[in-house]
């Protein structure tokens, strides 16, 4: 009972402060998304080091997840500064392949892969969501005018929190037929769709309120959620099989660390700005 409660606390409290953040301006989402970056990086290389045959720098792998992030978040607003900021955080990558030529260590390899996979697999969605805070196109095409990108970047979250809800409910009450039984036993087939279908629905009503798409864009918009976050979840799922854990940590209170909550958005995202460019909405 303790346990339930402080589950659900936490996640009405995460809820909150994403909601929060994300809607009460550029600034505040920026923020916010700086602060996961930083945070995912470090959990994830902590995780990658407990490997014998990786030792990836901690600090300066994070301190260049946070540069690439405020320079790209200094591009998507129109800033000069961002162009040296990209080559800071270039000269935190050099540093990082540099070092292993004196540092002699047995797997140099693991280490530029592991350091590197920090940097595009978790530093660049989420730089990426600042294309949708500082686009003026949204103006021009919905009456919320440069509050569009917001509710974009929060309709991602959205859809994965009804993908994830949906799942669990179908899969619980209809669950044959496993998904990927190899990497995470729990989930079905039916629970997928379940929640690719309670998905769809939920976006046909912020297709009547949020008019910045069309009823079939908001559909389409949700299906590429559900697909990519579905396997952005197995994908991770598969990392930490990998690595012997159950949880990737323990920031979250009865949710895990912040790879276990935002592991779905890391392949969500990009794939929802690619399909947004592709309606040319942005």
């Amino acid at each position: 009972m303790k346990n339930l409660l402080i589950r659900s606390l936490t996640g009405i409290l995460f809820v909150v402060i994403m909601v929060g953040g994300i809607l009460y301006s550029p600034f505040t989402c920026g923020l916010l998304f700086m602060v996961i970056t930083v945070l995912t990086i470090w959990e994830f290389t902590g995780l990658v080091n407990t490997r014998n045959d990786v030792l990836v720098p901690r600090l300066i792998s994070t301190t260049a997840g946070w540069v690439f992030y405020v320079a790209f978040f200094t591009y998507a607003m129109g800033a000069a500064q961002s162009g040296l900021l990209f080559a800071l955080w270039w000269l935190n990558i050099a540093y990082i392949l540099i070092a292993e030529l004196y540092m002699k260590r047995e797997n140099p390899l693991n280490n530029w892969a592991f350091a590197l996979m920090s940097q595009l697999y978790i530093a660049l969605p989420f730089s990426l969501l600042s294309l949708l805070l500082f686009r003026p196109d949204f103006v021009e095409v919905s009456s919320l005018g440069s509050r569009a990108g917001a509710y974009l970047i929060l309709s991602i979250f959205i859809f994965l929190w009804c993908s994830d809800s949906g799942a669990y409910c179908c899969g619980s009450l209809f669950g044959r037929h496993k998904l990927f039984p190899s990497v995470s036993p729990g989930k079905t087939w039916e629970g997928s769709v379940g929640g690719g279908i309670v998905t769809v629905a939920v976006s046909q009503l912020l297709a009547v309120y949020l008019p910045v798409l069309t009823p079939l864009q908001w559909a389409g918009f949700a299906l590429i959620v559900v697909v990519f976050g579905t396997w952005g979840d197995l994908i991770e799922s598969l990392f930490k099989r990998r690595l012997g854990v159950k949880d990737s940590g323990h920031i979250l209170p009865g949710h895990g660390g912040m790879m276990d909550r935002f592991d779905s958005s890391l392949l969500a995202i990009p794939a929802s700005i690619a399909y947004l460019y592709a309606l040319s909405v942005l």
